[in-house]
């Protein structure tokens, strides 16, 4: 007897996933920085010179919130309670008062120079693990922030930049004619106003901050994948299936973004990773030429521009470069996986 058995088609996002996730190089880089980038948003509670809870004469505080003076838990002085010297007092004075500190227990622009006697930097200890900068700030802290910074920066660039030239790029690959020949004009126009020299006349006026340095890359990163998404709305649009849906009169918004678009997304998702490392690297430079995030903002590049000064804290060079180093080479294993999953002749949306 022969049964009809019913076979469950798989779609071609599905299959170039299953692809991805059997590059182990690509698959495990993606997992590993997708892991750090999430925890990097609970450094408050990780890296942080503010108690997390603290327990004083039967009332529980909660400072990673909410500020409390000095005088709230009787310390002398002014300002903001000191929480180290408070869990350290609570703790030689064997009382029932706690004060609960973060893993790390520093801020990236907390100065110590008044517990550190001698003049910053300071080498790598047990206490600062990665050592201090010229200011006397923790070096590991402001590492880890700078982390968290640095990808938000890349990624929201990307996405900004790749919206507008994705736009820009169906508008003139799919009308064509007057409408591609003067954007083109356009385009070679404004790529070749020099990026850096707007940077500088830019800082020279306003304060650079981290809104300013997205929306600067943002105007000037969606020119290259303009060219992408033109020459694949141009061999797309002469196929049938988009003659068919005019046939049927939809309308050319919907046949540019229904149709086409998934049919060119290759280009896209498999520069993507390589247009993050750029944009991060991008940061980097600009911060150690001193036109990126203002001061006291944790900067990798700022922490490179102090070791290149004085070559003898050679913490303030490897531990930025290190870190650099480690996560331009996760992107880039991720890059080489995405690439090879979304390779056309491995899988095709025509077959």
């Amino acid at each position: 007897m022969i049964f009809n058995k019913r076979i469950k088609s798989e779609s071609i996002l599905r299959k170039r996933i299953r692809k991805f996730k059997g590059l182990k190089r690509g698959y495990y880089s993606f997992i590993i920085l997708i892991t750090l980038y999430i925890i990097s948003f609970l450094n408050p509670l990780l890296i942080n010179n503010k108690a997390l809870v603290v327990k004083f004469n039967g009332e529980y505080f909660f400072p990673v919130v909410n500020y409390y003076p000095s005088n709230t838990f009787s310390q002398k002085g002014y300002g903001e309670a000191q929480y180290r010297k408070l869990d350290q007092h609570f703790k030689d004075d064997n009382s029932n008062n706690w004060a609960l500190m973060p893993l790390y227990p520093y801020h990236p622009n907390e100065s110590l120079l008044a517990e550190i006697d001698s003049e910053p930097p300071h080498a790598p200890s047990s206490q600062h693990w990665l050592g201090t900068d010229n200011r006397a700030r923790d070096v590991f802290a402001r590492m880890i922030y700078g982390f968290n910074i640095s990808i938000s920066f890349a990624l929201i660039v990307t996405m900004v930049a790749y919206l507008i030239g994705i736009t820009i790029g169906a508008i003139l690959g799919f009308f064509g004619g007057r409408v591609d020949m003067f954007g083109q004009r356009f385009i070679e126009i404004f790529a070749s106003i020099p990026f850096l020299y707007m940077v500088i006349i830019i800082s020279s006026v306003l304060q650079p901050n981290f809104w300013l340095l997205v929306t600067i890359m943002s105007c000037f990163n969606w020119v290259g994948m303009t060219y992408y998404i033109r020459g694949e709305f141009y061999k797309e649009k002469a196929k049938d299936y988009v003659s068919a849906a005019i046939s049927m009169g939809a309308s050319n918004r919907r046949i540019m973004f229904k149709h086409i678009l998934p049919n060119a997304l290759t280009p896209i998702i498999t520069f993507a990773p390589f247009a993050l490392i750029a944009n991060i690297s991008s940061l980097v430079s600009l911060d150690f030429l001193g036109f990126g995030l203002a001061p006291p903002t944790p900067s990798w590049g700022e922490i490179v521009s102090q070791g290149i000064s004085d070559i003898r804290y050679w913490w303030l060079i490897l531990s930025p470069m290190g870190a650099s180093f480690t996560t331009l080479l996760l992107i880039s294993f991720i890059g080489e996986g995405v690439r090879e999953a979304f390779d056309p002749k491995v899988h095709s949306r025509l077959r």
